[in-house]
């Protein structure tokens, strides 16, 4: 015997729960951008659907940044006057209830009579104000209206963050820039240099494989690439070292292609083979060996850059990866910190390493993170 299927969605309770958690998911990406007008004016039909109201209005220090419903024949001088209304409550950050007299037009048709404004605070500064207009006014309305706004606060606090994420991974890009580029150019030109007589063609074929190089590593814009795009760019680099050592330098490359297609920060892999090279060769008269491995670990990808060189003392790269060292390793602390910014400190590296042991960095990358997409 079979129990009927009940048909049905869940209670009224429930119902409007998921419309009002529907709703403002449609708002959160475009708050996500930033306060700017775009952004607001693409937000407020949705912050309207939320609060249920005829109008809402959005603004700052500089004017309406948005304006959303219906004010009958007086809705531009209703759109107008936002500001005016909004200036109180962006002065004091005190939410604000405004009666008929304030706000009601000529139209006795207009169901735009009262309003409530509520402060939109980013570390504890006013930003913006939330006018919700209505035909009534009412406790609920206004509760709603700072509870809205409190949530807009929040997404726009979130896009400060992300803004200031950004900002902080091109700072260390352009260092991290400043601290490979003299190194490495100084070499690699060395290199080239020494093949010009002897072998004019490895010469043109190296020179090329520099150009290459300076152009990926030294472009400009973008925080992100492909790891396929990332270990093409090491290849051109170990093409140049090997050129440099000859049969001092061997590699091994053991890459899951399954792994290729995930997006990593600009510049992540190299840094950790350049800093292999230098401590594995530079400094020894011997044949240094380096292994790249990416391998495929269901949610994540995880890469390893191992030589078996100098290695160095733990201590020491606790103190370079903690900041606490003017020694920076070739970009070893500089990796680990924009790894961190991106997807948060259990993704930062993993350095096993003992004098005369050589040295092991890991890092793990999940193949899906918001807001991390490679750069065209």
């Amino acid at each position: 015997m079979f129990a009927r299927r009940r048909k049905h969605f869940g209670t009224p309770a429930d119902k409007a729960t998921y419309a009002t958690l529907h709703t403002a998911s449609l708002a959160s990406p475009h708050l996500r951008e930033g306060l700017t007008p775009a952004a607001a004016g693409k937000a407020s039909r949705h912050l309207r659907d939320l609060l249920g109201t005829a109008a809402i209005a959005i603004c700052d220090s500089s004017g309406v940044l948005a304006w959303d419903g219906v004010g009958g024949a007086y809705e531009s001088n209703h759109r107008r006057d936002a500001r005016s209304l909004a200036a109180p409550t962006l002065r004091t950050g005190r939410t604000a209830v405004l009666g008929v007299h304030d706000v009601a037009c000529g139209d006795p048709q207009c169901p735009i009579r009262t309003a409530a404004v509520a402060p939109i605070v980013i570390e504890e500064r006013v930003v913006a104000v939330l006018v919700a207009y209505s035909e009534r006014s009412s406790a609920a309305l206004v509760r709603a209206t700072e509870e809205v706004a409190r949530w807009v606060s929040g997404q726009v606090e979130l896009a400060e963050l992300n803004k200031e994420r950004t900002r902080a991974m091109e700072a260390e890009l352009r260092a991290l820039r400043a601290q490979i580029s003299p190194h490495f150019i100084y070499n690699a030109l060395a290199a080239i240099a020494s093949f010009v007589r002897t072998d004019p063609e490895r010469a043109r074929e190296l020179l090329l494989e520099f150009a290459d190089f300076s152009r990926y590593a030294l472009r400009r814009g973008g925080e992100f690439t492909t790891l396929a795009d990332e270990l093409r760019n090491v290849e051109r680099y170990l093409v140049l070292e090997q050129a440099r050592f000859g049969e001092r330098l061997t590699v091994s490359l053991q890459i899951a292609p399954e792994v290729l297609p995930v997006v990593v920060p600009f510049l992540v892999v190299q840094p950790l083979v350049e800093n292999a090279v230098r401590h594995g060769l530079e400094g020894t008269t011997g044949v240094g060996r380096i292994t790249i491995r990416a391998r495929d670990q269901i949610s994540e990808a995880e890469i390893s850059v191992e030589d078996d060189g100098a290695g160095s003392d733990p201590e020491v790269i606790r103190a370079v990866l903690a900041g606490e060292s003017a020694s920076d390793s070739i970009g070893l602390g500089n990796v680990d910190a924009r790894l961190r910014q991106v997807y948060g400190d259990a993704y930062g590296l993993v350095v096993e390493t003992q004098v005369d042991a050589g040295t092991k960095v890991t890092f793990r990358i999940p193949k899906y993170s918001s807001g991390v997409h490679a750069s065209p």
